[in-house]
């Protein structure tokens, strides 16, 4: 039998719902920046303001491999992002969220323009959590400086205290996908089915170390299990911690996660 030590006593109060149902666990003070395909913002503002949960203004550009980023307008045609911000601010309300449009008009994204929507939500958006919900596969970052420029991207967002959630890939679980392989210092998330959408686990695979609800709530693709939806959800849990604690490094956000699986697994024993 194993004897508690002083850290089991410790993490022991470190209960979920003494952390994540916190009333002030609200992601208030909290910028996220959802680097994806764009944010239909009026859809999302009709959607919080009807169920009476007010939203802070959604603000965003466009992106581009090369130049300054196009204004943002609030509309764009595919429902993938829109679908990500849902959850981000279905978990955490009053977060500041930002839409970084990686695939504007053309529909189609490189890797240096996501790496420009990384400098810039750390720079001028002065976020503490980036959100991506895309996958770069193995093959299509055979060039190795274009691999080692978006490590080392992901990796300047680490030592800026920016926590970044990426999203494991979909259509193979052996197969690596960027940059949830850079995994860390980023966290990697994988799709899983909980009864608690503030539910989640820690199931360490190759890169990818976190279990996330992976159903949506808005949007034709939401019902289905992806990473994509798992994703956001565990940003939206990291936005409730920050925001009862903001300076908190990302390592310790990463370890709080790992210490609230451990307790939630205790109490389901």
């Amino acid at each position: 039998m194993n004897t508690p030590t002083v850290f089991d006593e410790i993490f022991a109060r470190l209960t979920p719902d003494r952390i994540l149902r916190d009333p002030r666990a609200t992601g208030e003070g909290i910028a996220v920046a959802v680097i994806d395909s764009g944010v239909e913002r009026a859809v999302l503002e009709e959607k919080f303001r009807a169920v009476g949960t007010p939203i802070h203004p959604i603000e965003g550009a466009v992106f581009r491999s090369s130049g300054p980023p196009l204004e943002y307008t609030g509309h764009q045609s595919s429902p993938h992002g829109t679908t990500v911000a849902d959850i981000i601010l279905t978990i955490a309300p009053r977060v500041k969220l930002y839409s970084a449009d990686v695939f504007g008009p053309t529909g189609s994204c490189e890797v240096e323009t996501v790496m420009a929507a990384l400098r810039y939500a750390i720079d001028v958006w002065h976020v503490k959590i980036i959100n991506l919900s895309l996958g770069v596969p193995e093959h299509k970052l055979q060039q190795l400086p274009r691999r080692h420029q978006l490590q080392r991207a992901i990796e300047e967002a680490y030592f800026r205290d920016v926590l970044v959630f990426a999203a494991a890939h979909n259509e193979h679980p052996l197969m690596r996908s960027y940059p949830a392989a850079f995994a860390p210092p980023l966290i990697s998330v994988d799709k899983g089915l909980f009864d608690d959408p503030l539910r989640f686990a820690y199931k360490l695979r190759e890169q990818v170390e976190f279990q996330a609800h992976g159903k949506g709530y808005l949007g034709p693709l939401a019902r289905e299990p992806a990473t994509s939806w798992a994703t956001p959800h565990l940003a939206g849990i990291a936005a409730r911690i920050l925001s009862l604690k903001p300076d908190l490094k990302p390592f310790e956000i990463k370890t709080i996660l790992y210490w609230l699986f451990r307790s939630s697994s205790r109490s389901h024993d």
